[in-house]
């Protein structure tokens, strides 16, 4: 830097410096705001501490006491239960410190048989923020005294004003809460709501279960859901939107806030990723909304518990859409074909495994006629090879030539080499959609079948004690399956196609699934499983009808009859055939150039 420059600097510097030291508050002023503070805090244990009354079904958990006050204030846990699900509130914040699901256990190696816990962590805030004048008035630091009727929890707080803060908490049905917020302060500003919550590690595969778990949120005017980035940090503003609901999801539970008698609004949603491999965090999830200002009472509705789609879609908001089933095509065909037909033969077999290989039955069978398209086109390709060997020796040092010949030759028999691909096309949405569905799925959590001990998750049959990037600690057999069959199904599949226009794909097909073992060795074991035995199914299928429905002879008497007949002008077959005769033409008026 130049002179100029250094004294610029230090101008700035001195100038900052200077407007602090002016600014600064005196001791006296500090003396007073921290007076203020401690009288507020005072008023509020003193008040809610003259209330409190002994209740049952109360345990001490913490305590919480003020600066100068020589009083001592317990924050209590109250509990509510019924047969599937018991939640725990502390009476300091009158908040949900804990959710156990009683028909659920965790997954990961550490904990396998523990219940299902959440919102359990400590550093978890669920704060009501009302403005008061210049202050804020949080729950967070209320003391609330709570009454128990049934499965209904009251608890009530003085604010600093002397005005009752009432939370209702009523556990209907399953897994529903009813939630209420009454106040009767005059707010000088909207109040907000401060949800953060840091997620437990619950499954096997924690890789999947964090690119699985998010927040969650409906704007009103939109039809669909939305959420954060599930597999990086992300930040969503949805200043001045207004909101149906929210959602802190895991991979397969979810604790979600509905609002009821008004709308959530100004939402700021927040996804940060960790460190799985070095801390027993999953990731943290952070909601800030805004509440109504001239409301006094808030209703809204509450679900702790698993991601089954019938419990959500009853809600009848979209709530259902936090199940990560895919987006466009793919998500609608996992929502109203794969689920429905799995819950449906679920209902007359309990193996999930078996209803994975039933229903690859059922659709292996509806495609079977496309399947016997492709190997028929195959077969008479197969029969035309004497006409096809003669066009190489005669045009062996011109390949495009070669080329554009056999495709005459394809077309004066009436042969399509494309029709093949139908089959697999046709497969390839069902493909895209099992590959959202299986690890988005609670169905097969837990579900074991052959050595898989959890369909969700991936098959470990042997554990290696080391890990290999892009590959894991572990082998998953279903994987490796898969790709041996998929190798023996390309073989038998392309066995009498014609690669030689193209020799390195005959070479690349067969290296294809070596590649993604890497990425299916950590990916959920149902879909492994299904590609496994669809591919078996497929090479039954193709052998079955090769050996047994096919006739060579008869095959070539049919190409003979389709080379009478007129052919139509035009199709896919001759504009193929004019772009061949196209690039020969430029081909060769380069090598002229060059010449």
């Amino acid at each position: 830097m130049d002179r100029n420059q250094i004294i610029g600097f230090i101008l700035i510097f001195a100038t900052l410096l200077a407007w602090n030291m002016l600014n600064a508050p005196s001791k006296e002023e500090l003396a007073k705001s921290q007076r203020i503070k401690d009288s507020l805090a005072l008023v509020s244990v003193q008040d809610t501490f003259q209330a409190a009354a002994p209740q049952t079904l109360i345990s001490i958990d913490t305590a919480g006491t003020v600066a100068g006050d020589t009083n001592r204030v317990q924050a209590q846990v109250v509990s509510l239960e019924n047969e599937v699900v018991k939640i725990d509130f502390n009476t300091k914040g009158g908040k949900i410190v804990g959710a156990t699901l009683k028909n659920y256990q965790r997954s990961n190696d550490k904990n396998y048989d523990e219940k299902v816990k959440l919102a359990g962590d400590p550093r978890n805030r669920f704060d009501f923020i009302f403005p008061v004048g210049n202050a804020n008035i949080n729950t967070e630091s209320l003391f609330f005294t709570p009454k128990i009727t049934g499965n209904k929890l009251e608890m009530v707080a003085t604010m600093p004003s002397g005005k009752a803060i009432t939370q209702t908490y009523e556990l209907k049905g399953d897994y529903k809460v009813d939630f209420s917020l009454t106040h009767s302060e005059i707010t000088s500003a909207a109040p907000s709501l401060v949800w953060n919550e840091i997620l437990p590690k619950l499954e096997k595969s924690t890789l999947y279960e964090q690119n699985y778990s998010t927040v969650y949120y409906k704007e009103s005017e939109e039809g669909s859901a939305d959420y954060c980035n599930c597999t990086s940090s992300d930040l969503d503003d949805l200043a001045g939107k207004q909101l149906d609901w929210l959602s802190h999801s895991n991979q397969f539970f979810n604790i979600s806030l509905m609002a009821n008698n008004f709308k959530f609004k100004g939402g700021k949603f927040e996804t940060v990723m960790t460190d799985i491999k070095n801390t027993e965090d999953l990731k943290s999830l952070k909601s800030t909304v805004e509440l109504p200002q001239d409301v006094k009472r808030y209703d809204m509705s509450m679900y702790v518990g698993p991601n089954v789609f019938e419990n959500l879609k009853a809600y009848d908001n979209g709530l259902e859409q936090i199940i990560p089933f895919g987006s466009s095509i793919f998500g609608t065909i996992n929502r109203y074909i794969v689920r429905p037909s799995f819950d449906f033969l679920s209902g007359f077999i309990s193996s999930k495994g078996i209803v994975i290989i039933l229903l690859i039955f059922i659709i292996k069978m509806l495609l079977y006629p496309l399947l016997y398209k492709m190997l028929h086109s195959q077969a008479k390709m197969a029969a035309l090879k004497p006409e096809l060997a003669v066009l190489k020796t005669k045009y062996k040092d011109d390949l495009q030539k070669q080329q554009m010949e056999s495709m005459k030759v394809y077309q004066e028999f009436g042969v399509s080499p494309l029709s093949g691909c139908l089959p697999m096309l046709m497969q390839m949405p069902i493909w895209i959609a099992l590959y959202r569905f299986f690890p988005a799925s609670i169905t097969f959590r837990r579900e074991p079948f052959l050595w898989a001990d959890d369909l969700s998750s991936y098959d470990s049959f042997i554990k290696l004690g080391f890990e290999i990037p892009f590959f894991g600690a572990h082998i998953s057999l279903f994987t490796l399956l898969w790709a041996i069959s998929t190798v023996i199904y390309t073989y038998y599949s392309t066995k009498d196609v014609d690669m030689s226009a193209n020799p390195a794909m005959k070479y690349v097909q067969y290296f294809m699934p070596i590649m993604f073992l890497g990425f299916f060795n950590s990916y959920a074991s149902g879909l492994t499983c299904y590609m496994f035995f669809s591919n078996l199914i497929n090479i039954l299928q193709i052998i079955f009808t090769k050996k047994f429905i096919f006739d060579d002879e008869k095959i070539r008497k049919e190409l003979e009859v389709q080379k009478l007949k007129p052919k139509k002008v035009g199709g896919f077959q001759s504009r193929l055939q004019d772009a061949l005769k196209q690039q020969q033409e430029i081909t060769a008026q380069k090598a002229k150039q060059k010449k």
